[in-house]
């Protein structure tokens, strides 16, 4: 890095720091702090070791989406949403097989744990929950604040896991055009923004996979922020797509996250992590042509050879960008096949020829994607909101 860049964000850190700390008192001292809130995020780990992440903040109040929200509802709540204000030096207890342990959040209010469990846990069980709440904090809040933290731990006969974007590859989110993305992001909510036609029963299947357990992990790699994680949460569960950590990125000039921490680095680190974590378990990729996914995932096979199944890359319909994966799909052809897609039913239909999934699952997958095109009654309106 550049001495002048490096000395920029050094100072944009410092600045930033001092500012969020000067604003925290302030608020603190006239009492103007909103009731406090402890936000778990799904996770992932191992039979040997859980890792528990979220926040601690100021509750301000963001609504479930409903379908009579106005636009000025989802504009509220997203502002609200970004405009979070962190609880720093918050303590928490953490609780999960009789074993307590305790956190304290960093400046930002994020607490993360990495436990080892005192017995194995079930492997059989591909999700655990376990109990956190706050013992402690700078400003007021009531006795008892607690919640549970959900982690995802793949099943010892999953036959494979699945790391998906979202943005372009799930909801069409136009993030090539910024005032388009602005528009779809800012106006909508969970239940009127609309997936791609299909999407849900093809996760669903290849979460099925050939051995009928419907065991296969899920992992959602997104450059979206940790602000966003409720709306991501919420629009998975409403169009039951499979349940699966999500792991976001922070936004924000401290430790240079916003300046340093671009689109590729942070969802190669997270996919390599992944990976890293579950050596034994081999991965199949979805993503899209947008913007860095083949990139992304071409360095994932040169790092992890033998590890990846398919890729799967939704075409964007622009040339310049299909092409870079085409030529992406033909460095790997010894490789992996990475598969240029234009709809739902062709990923599939390449997954249940290459025995990822049932070819029993397609109809099903083209009856999905009819109704989510509204080409089946009921779904019209749907549609027309999802555009």
């Amino acid at each position: 890095m550049p001495a002048w860049k490096k000395l920029f964000n050094d100072t944009t850190s410092v600045v930033e720091g001092k500012f969020d700390s000067l604003l925290f008192d302030l608020r603190k001292r006239l009492k103007l702090n909103d009731p406090l809130q402890i936000v778990t995020y799904r996770s992932y780990g191992t039979v040997n070791r859980l890792y528990v992440k979220g926040r601690v903040l100021e509750d301000k109040g963001v609504n479930s989406a409903t379908d009579r929200d106005t636009i000025f509802d989802n504009i509220a709540n997203m502002y609200h949403r970004f405009q979070s204000d962190e609880i720093p030096g918050a303590r928490l207890k953490v609780n999960f097989q009789d074993q307590v342990h305790t956190v304290t959040t960093d400046e930002e209010g994020y607490f993360m744990l990495n436990l080892a469990p005192e017995t194995p846990i079930n492997p059989t069980d591909m999700w655990h929950e376990i109990d956190v709440e706050l013992t402690d904090a700078p400003v007021e809040f009531p006795q008892g604040l607690k919640c549970s933290a959900q982690v995802l731990v793949p099943p010892i006969d999953a036959e494979y896991g699945i790391i998906s974007d979202i943005d372009d590859t799930i909801v069409h989110t136009s993030a090539t055009d910024i005032l388009a993305m602005s528009r779809k992001v800012f106006l909508h909510n969970a239940k009127t923004r609309m997936p791609f036609a299909g999407v849900s029963e093809f996760y669903k299947s290849l979460q099925l996979g050939r051995n009928g357990k419907r065991n296969n992990p899920f992992f959602y790699v997104s450059s979206s922020p940790w602000n966003m994680y409720d709306l991501l949460k919420d629009f998975l569960d409403l169009n039951q797509i499979p349940e699966g950590p999500l792991l976001l990125r922070d936004f924000g000039l401290q430790d240079n996250k916003f300046i340093s921490s671009g689109h590729m680095g942070h969802k190669f680190k997270e996919i390599e992590n992944i990976l890293l974590t579950y050596p034994l378990l081999n991965f199949v990729l979805i993503g899209d042509s947008g913007q860095e996914d083949p990139a992304i995932y071409r360095e994932i096979v040169r790092k992890f050879p033998g590890r990846v199944l398919a890729i799967y890359i939704r075409d964007v319909q622009l040339a310049d960008r299909e092409k870079i994966a085409l030529d992406i799909s033909v460095e790997l052809k010894d490789h992996v096949e990475l598969v240029i897609v234009d709809n739902t039913v062709e990923a599939a239909e390449h997954a249940a020829k290459t025995g990822l999934i049932f070819s029993q699952a397609i109809p099903d997958i083209e009856k999905d994607k009819k109704q989510d095109k509204g080409e089946i009654a009921g779904k019209e309106e749907a549609s027309i909101i999802g555009e």
